[in-house]
Formats: C-alpha cells, sequence, structure tokens
C-alpha cells in the first residue's frame, strides 16, 4: 500500500479513496480529488468520484476526462458531485493518480466557489413573506438570484478589474438585444449622457460639430442627466412643453423652437413612454439636426415593433438599481455610426485617439508609424490624446453582473407592461379625478414607472394622496425634477424657453408615479389598490 503524505498532499490531485461500505464490511474504492490542503489535525476535503455521469445534472457535477491531467492516468471520465464533499483522513487514501493541469483546477475551485454562492443567496436573500402594512412596497428595486452572484465572484476571481470577459460578453448581448453595431459601457446612465453629447462637439465630425452657443432643444420636464452635457459644453439648452397625457415633447411645440441656430434634439422617452419617433425624425432630417435618444428609463420600450435607443445618431441607457437591468452603477452609449463610436470611446477613455481595449497592443498596426499635432513621427499612438476626455469606463465586476441581467431584461420588461396593466385597472375607477398615463401611439413601452397627475379640480391635492401612501408604507416619487427650470441650479444659467411650460408647472405642481418594476408582487399591487380605496372612499 502506498504511504500518503501529509505535506504533499495539494489541491487538484486525484487519490483512490477506499471506505468502508455501511452494513456490507466491505471497502469500495472510488477516484476522489483533493479541493483543500489539509487542516492541523491531518483531515483532507475531498471530493468522491463517480462514472455514472448520467445521474448528476451538468450544473452539479465537475468532469474529468484522461486529457485533464497534468501527470498520471485517469482510464475512465469521471464526474465528482460538487455536493459530495467529504472531510477524511489520510488513511482512506490509498493511492496517488495524479494531478489535474491548472486550467482544470481552476474550474474546479470555480464551481465549488459557485455552489456555495447559490447556497448563500438561497439563505441571504430568499423571497421575503409580504404583510399588509407592515411590508414596505418599493418604487423599484434590484431584482436578481444566484447568476448575477456567481458572475459577480467569478469576475473577482479573474481579478482583470477594468473592461474584460464579462464586459465584452454584456456590451454584445446589449447589441444583439437592440439590433446595433456598437455598444459602449460606462459607468453611469449620467456619464452616458455627457459622453453622447461631448461626441458632437468632436472637431473629427468638421462642421457638423456641436459649437458653444449652438441650440439644443430638451424639455424642461425630465431629469438634470439630460440637461447638464449640454449647459458644460457651453451650449444653449432651449426647452419646450410636453404633452398629457403621454409626459413627452410636444411636436407642436418642438417644430416652433426650431430656429438657424438649433443643431440637436436631446430628449428622453419619458418614463419609458417612447416619444412620437416618428415625427422627431421627420424633424432632424428636414433641418439637419443630431439626435440623441436618452433611453435610460425606457431600455426594452418599442415603436412601432422597433426598440427605442435605436432611432438616434447616439442613444444611452442606465443600469441604475431602480432602471429595467441593473449593475449597480452603470451605463452605456450605443450607435450604429462607427465615426460616433470611436469618438465616444475616445471621450470615454482620457480622450486617448488609440482605440484598443485594455490589454491589448498595435491593434491598427500603426502603433509607432504615424504623425499626429506637433508630436513627433512615430510618437506611440497609446499616447495620443484627440480629444479633451475623461475616465468613465465600466469594471468588469459590474459587467459581469449586467451580462446576468440580460437574460432577463425580456421578462423584466414584460413584468412592468403586466404590473402597469394592474395599476391602470387600480385607478380607472377613479379618472374624474386622474390624469392617467397613456402610450405614444405605435408605442409599447416597458414602463419605468405608472405615473399619475391629480386634475386641479380634484377635491384633494397630490401631497394628500401621496402622504396617505407613504404613511402606508407605499413609495412614490414625484417625476424627478417637476420644472428643472425652478430648481435652484438652474436660477441664473444662460438658457431659453420655447413657449409655455404650462403642463411642464402642472406635472411639477400635481404629478407623482408608482413602481412597477418585477419586485413587485400580485399581493403588493393588491394593497395598493386596498389603500387608494381607503383614500377614496372619502370623496365618494
Amino acid at each position: 500500500m502506498e504511504q500518503i503524505s501529509l505535506n504533499t498532499v495539494t489541491i487538484g490531485e486525484i487519490y483512490i479513496y477506499d471506505v468502508p461500505i455501511t452494513d456490507s464490511g466491505q471497502h469500495k474504492p472510488r477516484p476522489v480529488v483533493v479541493i483543500s490542503p489539509p487542516n492541523q489535525k491531518g483531515d483532507i476535503l475531498i471530493i468522491a468520484g463517480s462514472s455514472k455521469i448520467g445521474n448528476w445534472g451538468s450544473e452539479e457535477v465537475f468532469q474529468v476526462m484522461p486529457q485533464d491531467m497534468e501527470e498520471g492516468i485517469l482510464n475512465d471520465n469521471t464526474v465528482f458531485p460538487i455536493s459530495k464533499q467529504l472531510l477524511v483522513t489520510s488513511k482512506f487514501l490509498k493511492k496517488r493518480i495524479g494531478l489535474l493541469k491548472k486550467t482544470k483546477i481552476d474550474q474546479l475551485q470555480r464551481l465549488i466557489f459557485s455552489w456555495h454562492t447559490q447556497l448563500y443567496h438561497h439563505q441571504r436573500f430568499s423571497k421575503k413573506e409580504f404583510t399588509p402594512g407592515k411590508s414596505r412596497v418599493n418604487y423599484a428595486g434590484r431584482v436578481f438570484d444566484e447568476k448575477e452572484m456567481i458572475n459577480l465572484v467569478n469576475a473577482s476571481l479573474d481579478f482583470w478589474l477594468t473592461e474584460g470577459r464579462f464586459s465584452q460578453d454584456f456590451s454584445e448581448k446589449i447589441a444583439e438585444f437592440l439590433g446595433v453595431d456598437n455598444v459602449i459601457l460606462t459607468n453611469s446612465g449620467s456619464s452616458a449622457n455627457l459622453l453622447a453629447f461631448a461626441a458632437l462637439t468632436s472637431a473629427k465630425l468638421g462642421d457638423k460639430r456641436l459649437k458653444p452657443g449652438d441650440e439644443v432643444i430638451t424639455v424642461a420636464a425630465g431629469f438634470p442627466s439630460t440637461i447638464s452635457p449640454i449647459i458644460q459644453n457651453n451650449l444653449i439648452p432651449v426647452f419646450v412643453d410636453v404633452d398629457l397625457p403621454t409626459y413627452n415633447i410636444s411636436i407642436e411645440e418642438l417644430e416652433k423652437a426650431i430656429s438657424p441656430r438649433t443643431r440637436c434634439i436631446f430628449i428622453a422617452h419619458t418614463l419609458g413612454n417612447p416619444f412620437n419617433v416618428d415625427e422627431v425624425l421627420r424633424l432632424t432630417e428636414k433641418h439637419g439636426l443630431w439626435l440623441i435618444e436618452d433611453n435610460c428609463d425606457a431600455f426594452g420600450s418599442t415603436y412601432k415593433g422597433r426598440y427605442t435607443g435605436t432611432f438616434g445618431h447616439l442613444a444611452t441607457i442606465s443600469f441604475y438599481p431602480a432602471h429595467h437591468i441593473t449593475t449597480g452603477e452603470g451605463g452605456a452609449i450605443v450607435t450604429n455610426d462607427e465615426v460616433l463610436a470611436n469618438i465616444v470611446r475616445s471621450f470615454r477613455d482620457w480622450g486617448r485617439d488609440c482605440y484598443c481595449s485594455s490589454g491589448e497592443n498595435n491593434t491598427c498596426g500603426k502603433r509607432f508609424s504615424q504623425k499626429f499635432g506637433d508630436l513627433p513621427m512615430g510618437y506611440d499612438h497609446k499616447y495620443v490624446y484627440s480629444e479633451i476626455g475623461y475616465n468613465l469606463k465600466m469594471t468588469d465586476l459590474q459587467a459581469a453582473i449586467g451580462s446576468a441581467q440580460m437574460d432577463k431584461l425580456p421578462l423584466f420588461c414584460e413584468s412592468r407592461r403586466t404590473n402597469f396593466r394592474t395599476l391602470t385597472s387600480i385607478f380607472s375607477p377613479y379618472n374624474s379625478f386622474f390624469i392617467l398615463p397613456e402610450a405614444t401611439e405605435h408605442a409599447d413601452p416597458a414602463w419605468f414607472s405608472f405615473i399619475v397627475t391629480v386634475r386641479e379640480s380634484a377635491p384633494f391635492t397630490r401631497e394628500d394622496l401621496v402622504n396617505h401612501f407613504n404613511n402606508n408604507l407605499i413609495d412614490t416619487r414625484n417625476l424627478f425634477a417637476g420644472n428643472i427650470l425652478r430648481q435652484p441650479a438652474y436660477q441664473h444659467l444662460k438658457l431659453n424657453v420655447s413657449g409655455s411650460l404650462r403642463n411642464t408647472d402642472c406635472i411639477m405642481n400635481n404629478t407623482f408615479f408608482l413602481g412597477t418594476y418585477p419586485g413587485l408582487t400580485p399581493e403588493m399591487l393588491e394593497y395598493i389598490g386596498t389603500v387608494l380605496r381607503e383614500f377614496m372612499s372619502k370623496f365618494e
């Protein structure tokens, strides 16, 4: 019998394990793989193997073939069920078969970590029972399972940190979903808006570039990150009103606002409801304007069967936890224009002219053979800067979460639509008191929320109702900044207003929204209905 030295036992070694079979008194030799070195008592953590591959699901086992051995010979394909972990003494290890290849040991350890991560997820994040009046009904939140956590663990084990394999996988999934050529990941939806807008100021666009003093049409009923890039790049935002009950830009007011100085339209699909794409495109084409779609609240919405975020010259997505999918913090810019895509990458990556991915060199084959500006001939292209840029990249850990989330996006969008329909049925009996949301014609929104405006004729105010909801642990939110021109930061800026902002002021004073996110259960929605009926009973 071979004498096994504890000092030589290492992870990835395969031994013959001889253990008595209970009740029979016989011994059954089996291959085992070591998954942890001996502890101070000499105990060794192993997984027992089996040749009966069909008895185990592919996600539960570690399969070893003869070619997976770095040294030694394994005669048959063997599976090691990850759940069959045993702590044994060395006396049961009778013979050393050999050692797995390093790549196979890495695969083994990752499978073990994934198995424990799955167990942790089920224990830590198991579904909690909803108790009406005691459990909070959030307007948004993370919806995930063990797959996001396993991806995150794997990305941390890679320790690549900056953009890597998960970033490539995530961006490819987005590109395939939307049917676009270029997806540039970034660290937030706000950064995506900044990068998309900054790209249009690049000298590489020649006469088409946006210049200080040019006008950009947008709306005041929205979120600051749509407007901030206009101001930060010294252009003039021109604000127009929105329509109710779509909450999107008024096409009539948009057309009136276009002047000889207008160069761009930068607007959002409000709370997931697509704006009138046909009319906006008609005006951009007629007047030769750039169009940036802020698609941060509408990832998965469609207009005439085509996804929003695919109509403009550039579009942006946000992966903040409240949005359709999440990476914690994160965003993306999408475009079918290769020139714009390269400019966005440059602005995102310090203004660098080189477009090599992290860890790559000389992709263009001309790293040391080009002339730029007043630099010496052949100056290293990796350190040539053609834009005044930033560092706004996404990490691979964030992308690992996003890659798993993308697989859930269609289901998430359908859940939002279902919840929206349920909330519509809850509020519809009281439509004489409320302006209820309506989808833009030809649109199928993946609703970010259920938006409600209290009619001015109602015998109660928005504050009365939202206080009632919040006192009953139901989250509400206003439509972001309301009329952003009335916010402190926007009081003394150089900007223009075209026409009246009457509906925008109405939104500021009377509008709120409830969540539609996939974490809402039928019990939560039923509770919302109960709380609303309780409030409305005072006015019947």
